[in-house]
């Protein structure tokens, strides 16, 4: 059988300003996730992976806007540094106070990447982000 990844997690954007300030943060982030491919290169990073909530509480935002991603991959660890580029060149193109993307692999156990912004909220740009890895692995020490 195959090695399979699980790669999952979470945008987090906490609009401010205005209402139309808001709303117009909240379009952008829409729209850069309808701006990936449907059927991306390997690494996977396609639209479909995404979940974005509607704008108001009964479409699923109180006050932050929470975008959710999942996918199964075959063994994507061998290509981490590839789907992570491109992972960040997303997030270069939207708002947000924080990110996580949890893998879980067979073969390297669990990892935990979390980009926080620098300031009170990341705006779209090509400033380099920051990311910091926490790893866990289960199992009995021989």
């Amino acid at each position: 059988m195959d090695n399979e990844s699980i790669v999952y997690g979470c945008i987090k954007h906490l609009p401010f300003g205005s209402i139309q300030e808001r709303k117009a943060s909240c379009f952008q982030n829409r729209k850069a996730i309808r701006q990936l491919p449907q059927a991306d290169e390997w690494p996977f990073l396609c639209r479909e992976m995404f979940t974005v909530p509607g704008d108001d509480l009964m479409g699923g935002t109180f006050q932050t806007q929470v975008i959710h991603f999942g996918m199964s991959y075959r063994a994507v660890e061998y290509e981490w540094e590839h789907w992570i580029a491109k992972f960040e060149s997303l997030l270069k193109n939207m708002y947000w106070v924080n990110a996580v993307v949890h893998l879980e692999t067979e073969l390297s156990g669990f990892h935990t990447f979390v980009w926080d912004s620098a300031d009170v909220c990341h705006e779209p740009s090509d400033m380099p982000l920051r990311v910091r890895c926490e790893w866990a692995r289960e199992g009995a020490i021989s």
